[in-house]
């Protein structure tokens, strides 16, 4: 997601949380894992969206359906 200006827009802590409906405590641990992007500003991480659309993408679990058991996919 780009701004009118076409710069990449950059979240903190607490509005990322907000953003993914999460908590700042989850937000800070997928940090210190390096589980996600993030952007050091000085001594603050900011967030892109971009990023955590990403991060909420590669997390998707398609669902079962009665063709992917009979062929096995489902394991």
């Amino acid at each position: 997601m780009e701004t009118e200006n076409n710069t990449a827009k950059y979240l903190s802590v607490p509005a990322a949380a907000e953003y993914l409906a999460t908590s700042e405590r989850f937000m800070r641990r997928l940090v210190a894992e390096r589980r996600i992007a993030f952007h050091h500003v000085g001594r603050h991480v900011r967030f892109a969206v971009t990023d955590l659309d990403a991060f909420v993408q590669a997390g998707r679990v398609e669902p079962i359906t009665r063709a992917s058991v009979r062929r096995g996919v489902v394991a």
